[in-house]
């Protein structure tokens, strides 16, 4: 951590940095809009008009991740750069993820809407995207002030709704929408990253928070019910969303992601290993940090000496 104090107006651009930065998975696609259901023309793959966004039912939750992971890697930058004025700084940080994260979804959702074919369907379709986004970056705007303002239990709980979204955008990362990718070790590698990367960063979260009192404690188990919790809601709304069938209609696609949330809720197979990574990255990391600060303590008096 720098010991000198950061201009709070160079917080501006590191917002503005830190959003590209969240929008990367998207950005190295090409940025060509995903076919739509609903669109007015045919179109093929790679034919379809530039967005900023990838509006589609079927890449909705990284459409989030997009935004949240975003705001998040500028919540930890405003957490690791002192401020001369913290108030300022943290108001600018937020300005440079809006700044881009506003006009990215104005773009897209202006481009959206003069690609789709004309009626309801297609207004109720633009409008549930639309309000995904922007409730996304609402939240996003909380982990900036939780992560970069907050003590650390509460920069701990935002830091663990990044990390279950971290998931979804590594995924986008490593397989780009659009690319074809064959079965083989790697993939099966980057796959498993995929999976468990949200459980080693909040491992790390907790150690780095520690649970030495009343407030961390209960911060760390919340933690923990976010990855098992979150990690469940993904797979559930990946399940409705990625249904063809359920396409066009809304409500059954909804009872469908809330039947997978419950049914997944209590199968350990798929939450359990996530989860007990995380605890034990989260005790190794406690028993070092432990470790590491009485040595410095016993060598305080051999180093004034």
């Amino acid at each position: 951590m720098l010991s000198q104090p950061v201009r709070s107006w160079v917080f501006l651009p590191i917002g503005i940095v830190a959003a590209i930065v969240g929008l990367i998975p998207w950005l190295i696609t090409g940025m060509r809009l995903p076919l739509q259901n609903l669109w007015a023309t045919d179109s093929l793959p790679g034919r379809t008009p530039i967005a900023l966004l990838p509006f589609s039912q079927y890449t909705l939750v990284l459409l989030i991740s997009l935004l949240l992971i975003g705001a998040a890697i500028a919540g930890i930058a405003g957490r690791a750069l002192p401020a001369r004025r913290r108030g300022i700084a943290l108001l600018a940080l937020t300005g440079g993820v809006l700044v881009v994260q506003l006009i990215a979804l104005i773009q897209t959702a202006v481009t959206v809407s003069r690609g789709l074919r004309g009626g309801s369907q297609s207004n109720l379709y633009l409008i549930v995207i639309v309000g995904g986004a922007v409730l996304s970056i609402l939240v996003g705007i909380g982990l900036i002030a939780l992560i970069a303002r907050a003590p650390k239990a509460g920069a701990l709980i935002g830091l663990s709704v990044a990390a279950v979204a971290f998931s979804s955008w590594l995924t986008g990362l490593f397989f780009p929408i659009g690319s074809v990718f064959t079965a083989s070790p790697l993939t099966s590698l980057l796959s498993q990253a995929t999976r468990y990367s949200p459980a080693v960063l909040i491992g790390i979260a907790i150690a780095w928070c520690g649970v030495g009192s009343v407030g961390r404690a209960m911060a760390a188990i919340v933690s923990l019910l976010l990855l098992w919790v979150g990690m469940t809601a993904v797979i559930a709304v990946n399940n409705a969303l990625g249904s063809r069938a359920l396409a066009h209609d809304p409500a059954q696609m909804l009872d469908q992601a809330s039947g997978v949330f419950r049914s997944a809720l209590v199968v350990p197979e798929l939450w359990l290993p996530t989860v007990g990574l995380a605890v034990g990255v989260a005790a190794v990391g406690l028993v070092a940090r432990r470790t590491f600060t009485k040595r410095s303590r016993s060598a305080l008096p051999l180093a004034s000496g």
